[in-house]
C-alpha cells in the first residue's frame, strides 16, 4: 500500500508539471498574439484554456481522492494540500494567458496598445514565459534558487506595470480612453499572472525547506 501511495504522490507531481507546461504554452502564445496582433493565435489560446481547465480539474479530483483514501499526514498532507492549492494558482494563469488573447482578437487587426507601450508590453511578455517556464522547472525539481528566481522576475514584472500606470496616468498621455482601458487590463493580466506564480514558488520552496515564506494573496 505505502508503494502505491508514493505512486500516487508522484503522479500529483507529474500532473503538476503538465499543467504548468500546458500553461507556459498558453502565456507564450498569449504574448505573441498581443504583441503581433495575431488573431488567429489568439483563438487558439482561447480555445485551449479548456484543456488547463480539465486538466486541473482532474489533478484537484486524484487529490481529493488520496486524501480519503490513504489518510496522509506530515509532509505527505503537505504535498496532497499543496497541490490542490498550486492547481489553483495554474489554473488562474491559464485564465490571465487567455484574458490576454481575448485583448489581442477584440482589438484585431490593431494592435492593443499604442507605440509608446509595446516595448514595456514586449518586456513583460517575456518577463511572464521566462517565469511560466521557471515554473515548470521548479515543479520538476524543487530548486530553491529557481523560486528565488521566479520572485525576482516578479520583482521587474511589478516595476514595469507601475510604470504602464504612470505613463496613461501621465499629462503626456495621447491615448484614447480605449487605449487607457486596454494597458490598464493588459499590464494587470500580465501582473497576476506572475503574482500566481510567486504563490506557487512560495508553496513548492515551503515543501522543499519546510521554510513558510509569507504571501500576500
Amino acid at each position: 500500500m505505502r508503494e502505491v501511495f508514493q505512486q500516487e504522490l508522484r503522479e500529483v507531481q507529474d500532473r503538476l508539471v503538465e499543467i504548468a507546461s500546458l500553461v507556459a504554452v498558453s502565456i507564450d502564445n498569449a504574448t505573441k498574439a498581443f504583441n503581433e496582433s495575431d488573431v488567429s493565435l489568439a483563438e487558439a489560446v482561447i480555445a485551449d484554456d479548456d484543456q488547463i481547465d480539465a486538466a486541473a480539474a482532474e489533478l484537484d479530483e486524484l487529490a481529493i481522492n488520496i486524501l480519503a483514501r490513504q489518510q496522509p499526514v506530515a509532509r505527505d498532507l503537505r504535498i496532497v494540500v499543496s497541490a490542490l492549492r498550486i492547481s489553483a494558482s495554474l489554473e488562474r494563469m491559464g485564465d490571465m494567458a487567455e484574458h490576454i488573447a481575448q485583448l489581442a482578437r477584440y482589438r484585431f487587426p490593431d494592435k492593443v496598445v499604442p507605440k509608446s507601450l509595446r516595448g514595456t508590453f514586449a518586456e513583460l511578455g517575456a518577463l511572464d514565459v521566462a517565469v511560466a517556464n521557471k515554473l515548470v522547472e521548479l515543479l520538476k525539481h524543487e530548486d530553491v534558487r529557481v523560486a528565488e528566481e521566479i520572485r525576482n522576475d516578479d520583482d521587474r514584472i511589478d516595476a514595469l506595470h507601475l510604470s504602464v500606470f504612470d505613463k496613461v496616468l501621465g499629462e503626456t498621455w495621447k491615448g484614447a480612453a480605449v487605449d487607457t482601458v486596454d494597458a490598464t487590463l493588459a499590464s494587470r493580466y500580465h501582473e497576476r499572472f506572475a503574482d500566481h506564480a510567486v504563490s506557487i514558488a512560495k508553496k513548492v520552496q515551503y515543501l522543499a525547506t519546510g521554510d513558510w515564506v509569507p504571501t500576500d494573496d
